[in-house]
């Protein structure tokens, strides 16, 4: 449930931007352009840019049927007070049509910005969404750095339930979003390895008393649209490129412990040169496992793989700097009111 009200459905299909889009003009007009074609919700990542809670009560304005969520907020950008004002916040001017992403970062982010030393990043992590979730239930904060203070609560009125849902990669903050979270945000997971990852998640959720359905299943996907696959390609490319090759270790790991490790190789040796952005032949399957991409009529095939491995959410992550053509075309081609691109309810 992302709010208070039991009719509001679970979002099946989101519309995500990704760090590197910083116009403010574009991301508002997305929202409001992804309202009025039904999708369900909108997330903003909160890196190095824009404060995406600010940046989502803005577009609340201009909005009124579409969940808003910051997707992720990481654990070293503020405190677990800052982040449960911020949510209350932001659930409050949206009249509950919010959530909370949450996640741990990564090291560039947390020294390189923050200035904060990246270290038991799982714990940290756990211990933040106890806090903010205690504090967005109206209860004292359980304090653990200062344990003698007297723990305080929000001085707010707490009228709707904001879900919390983690980004989760490795496997202590699958169990950990197994344990506490709302809804899992995967982001860049090979599709043939969801389901295990799902059921790790599910493994977890049962041990601490909770069923199946009480976390959404929402990765985020890279999907690039156009007139001309080779275009497309282009586009998903050079998303795959630029987290293989340069976002440090967090994503190259991953995929080669889930079993892309040649894949990993290839694109590395074939983007020595900087902003190459290319994925050999040799890792076409790895494309093909983290991306939707291809021409309007072949990427409104596609979505059934996801839903079949598990997933309840979609979340489209557009690449920066599109034209305005190239977002209308994409944003077109998978609008919910236009077709229904979402599985049967179970």
């Amino acid at each position: 449930m992302l709010a208070a009200s039991t009719t509001r459905a679970v979002p099946r299909l989101a519309i995500s931007v990704m760090p590197l889009e910083n116009r403010l003009d574009v991301i508002r007009g997305l929202a409001v352009r992804a309202e009025r074609l039904d999708y369900e919700a909108f997330l903003v990542p909160e890196t190095w840019s824009y404060d995406a809670h600010a940046l989502l009560a803005a577009i609340a304005r201009e909005t009124e049927r579409i969940t808003l969520g910051p997707a992720v907020v990481n654990t070293w950008s503020r405190s677990p007070g800052m982040i449960a004002m911020g949510a209350a916040t932001l659930a409050a001017l949206s009249r509950g049509r919010s959530l909370l992403g949450l996640g741990a970062g990564s090291s560039q982010l947390a020294e390189g910005l923050h200035d904060q030393v990246f270290e038991h990043p799982a714990e940290r992590l756990r211990q933040t969404v106890i806090q903010v979730r205690a504090l967005l239930r109206g209860e004292r904060v359980p304090l653990t750095a200062a344990p003698a203070a007297r723990p305080l609560k929000l001085n707010l009125p707490l009228d709707y339930e904001i879900p919390i849902w983690i980004a989760a990669l490795g496997q202590q903050t699958i169990r950990l979003a197994g344990e506490h979270a709302d809804g899992w945000l995967p982001f860049l997971v090979p599709l043939s390895t969801l389901p295990d990852r799902i059921q790790q998640l599910r493994d977890s959720a049962a041990r601490h008393g909770r069923g199946p359905s009480a976390i959404t299943i929402a990765p985020s996907v890279p999907v690039a649209v156009a007139e001309e696959p080779e275009d497309a390609r282009r586009i998903a490319e050079w998303f795959v490129a630029f987290y293989v090759v340069s976002m440090g270790d967090i994503y190259r790991d991953q995929l080669a412990a889930a079993g892309f490790r040649d894949e990993v190789r290839a694109i590395l040796d074939a983007n020595s040169t900087p902003r190459a952005a290319i994925v050999p032949p040799s890792a076409q399957r790895l494309l093909d496992e983290l991306t939707i991409h291809g021409t309007p009529d072949a990427v409104r095939g596609q979505f059934e793989r996801w839903y079949n491995a598990g997933a309840d959410t979609i979340g489209l992550l557009l690449a920066p700097q599109l034209t305005p053509a190239q977002l209308e075309l994409t944003l077109d081609t998978f609008a919910p009111n236009q077709r229904d691109f979402r599985r049967a309810a179970a």
